[in-house]
């Protein structure tokens, strides 16, 4: 390398660090409120828990990703995106909006991720910043809307299979009647937790073990089903143990053990399906037609 070339490399060095470090003071200045809320949801909401194994994972994965080949910077693109992110964060301040200030954190580190290596870089880190989308607590409104039919939901299922299972059933809503006992199906026992959950590990599975858009988003979409479709065999087995084994099994620790083991079911059921998707993947997509030409 030319003496001069590397002394110019040196003198760089120090005002790109200073540049860095100046733009994470400001960034932590600017964003402190929102990541504290968003760390305090990840904490102690327990339909916001997966943001705390969701958030070390983007970290790594965009560590080990690295940066493109060929990226370069987009400063006005990139400072555009921060100027509408610091209204937003600002504007949702004012009106105590949280998701919106939440998800205007992650709109700044698109922002910055533009303005120092551009939008290829961007879309080279598709999977971190999804995953970090993710792990953005769900606004109260939404929850609240799609929790109670996910509770109907769960309810007709598992009711559905109490009769199958040839269990005097009598369903109003979703309190479930069976004989001696009465189920109630809570917003806790809807499913939206373990779904939210799936919905983030779908999104990993075909990252990291399928190579086709179409493949990937064929496995999100059948990871909603198999979620609701767990959750309502898990109101059936707490019926069912609850009418024949002992009422304690559908309250306090063996209420929450069969949980756990419904959610480690739904996600070897997940993984199996991205392992069945990536032989399809191998075996017919990747296939050349036959008389392809170059």
């Amino acid at each position: 390398m030319p003496r001069d070339l590397l002394a110019g490399v040196k003198e760089r060095a120090p005002v790109e660090l200073a540049s860095y470090a100046l733009t994470a003071v400001m960034f932590v200045l600017l964003f402190a409120k929102p990541a504290t809320l968003m760390f305090d949801a990840w904490w102690n909401d327990p339909n916001s828990g997966h943001g705390l194994l969701l958030a070390p994972l983007s970290l790594y994965f965009a560590w080990k990703s690295g940066i493109v080949e060929g990226s370069k910077p987009q400063r006005v693109l990139g400072a555009a995106i921060l100027i509408f992110a610091v209204l937003f964060r600002y504007a949702a301040d004012l009106a105590a909006e949280l998701f919106v200030m939440r998800g205007s954190m992650l709109m700044a580190l698109a922002g910055l991720t533009v303005f120092y290596a551009g939008f290829r870089q961007l879309l080279h880190w598709w999977l971190p910043f999804t995953l970090t989308a993710l792990s953005i607590p769900i606004p109260e409104v939404i929850l609240n809307t799609v929790a109670l039919p996910l509770q109907f939901t769960a309810s007709k299922i598992g009711a559905g299979l109490l009769r199958w299972r040839e269990i005097p059933v009598m369903m109003t809503g979703n309190v479930i009647r069976i004989p001696g006992q009465e189920l109630f199906v809570a917003e806790a026992c809807s499913g939206l937790r373990s779904l939210t959950a799936l919905i983030s590990l779908g999104v990993l599975l075909g990252a990291m073990f399928l190579r086709h858009w179409s493949t990937r988003v064929l496995l999100l979409a059948l990871t909603i089903p198999i979620a609701i479709a767990i959750n309502g065999f898990r109101v059936f087995l707490t019926g069912f143990l609850v009418l024949f084994v002992s009422p304690e099994m559908g309250e306090g620790f063996m209420h929450t053990s069969e949980g756990m083991v419904m959610f480690g079911g739904a996600f070897l059921i997940i993984s199996i399906v991205a392992w069945l998707l990536g032989i399809i993947e191998s075996k017919v997509m990747d296939k050349a037609p036959i008389g392809a030409t170059a």
